[in-house]
């Protein structure tokens, strides 16, 4: 295990102990993953700051449950402190979620004040608190370490449709979601991904690239929204324009379809991860998210209102 995983694996077991609130009733070593019935917990990724002069959080999440999705709504089951709506899932998936979004917070925000997330789930509430600590300082957009060829990967470069605007890394925000679309309830809405990516890689230790991996991969799932949502591939197949090897630049397209059980409001999450693979390799770099809001209507007389 390198270095720096032990560095923020340690940081997270002195969080929980010293600045996160668990409930006395399920302490986290004590709670083993379940396919169902098991506990959600915030998971710091780091922060950086921006251009502008603010800072950001990159925020994840670890679920227990190993089978089972949780809904949980903003309100005393899932808020920040001191805003309760920072822009947090309130759809859950199974397992460790990295980096699924951000929290930016405003130049005059200090190396001592500090923000928290609350998940109250499965009779056990975690609190975990977010601040500008040193060994948490992220590089999302380029990778500290160095390529075999010199160079440093970046994230992927998602488009939704030919020459659409291009996302790039992991900062997303609700608020500043720049995709939208409609769809009707029970009726397969497509959804089209285009990506293009420098096929580096980062394993948070100049280690190499470990067994096989495609070039790019992607999940969508559910981010908020009233009802089911059904991606008709669990695992996207990219089709190669360009490119398909480690070092060899690359570009690809997917098409799916997604389908929605109910009218209302929905987000949807897509992450596209490199060859560095989940969590890229460790390194705090370099995959890319995006929100799309969709809006989903009934059918005949039903408008969702």
């Amino acid at each position: 295990m390198n270095k720096r995983i032990v560095l923020r694996i340690a940081a997270l077991v002195m969080l929980v102990a010293g600045g996160a609130l668990v409930s006395a009733q399920v302490q986290l070593p004590s709670s083993p993953p379940r396919q169902f019935g098991a506990s959600v917990t915030p998971a710091f990724e780091g922060w950086f700051d921006n251009p502008d002069g603010t800072h950001s959080f990159l925020i994840g999440y670890y679920s227990r449950n190993t089978e089972a999705e949780l809904d949980i709504p903003i309100g005393p089951d899932n808020h920040f402190e001191p805003t309760a709506d920072m822009g947090q899932p309130t759809h859950f998936l199974t397992r460790r979620r990295f980096g699924m979004f951000v929290v930016t917070m405003p130049k005059e925000f200090g190396r001592n004040d500090k923000i928290s997330w609350t998940l109250r789930s499965a009779g056990a509430t975690t609190t975990i608190p977010f601040f500008m600590h040193t060994d948490y300082n992220l590089t999302p957009m380029r990778s500290s370490e160095e390529s075999p060829n010199g160079k440093y990967n970046e994230p992927p470069r998602l488009r939704f449709a030919e020459g659409g605007p291009a996302l790039v890394g992991p900062a997303v925000m609700l608020r500043t979601a720049t995709a939208s679309s409609t769809a009707t309830v029970g009726v397969p809405m497509a959804l089209n991904l285009l990506v293009d990516d420098d096929a580096l890689y980062s394993s948070g230790g100049n280690g190499p690239m470990g067994g096989q991996r495609p070039p790019v991969s992607a999940t969508i799932s559910k981010y908020r929204g009233p009802g089911a949502v059904k991606v008709a591939d669990q695992r996207v197949a990219f089709t190669a324009v360009s490119g398909g090897k480690p070092l060899e630049p690359y570009s690809g397209k997917a098409a799916t379809t997604v389908t929605f059980g109910e009218a209302g409001d929905y987000v949807l999450h897509i992450t596209i991860n490199d060859y560095s693979g989940l969590g890229g390799g460790g390194s705090g770099c370099c995959w890319t998210n995006a929100l799309m809001k969709v809006t989903v209507k009934g059918t005949g007389a039903t408008t969702g209102q």
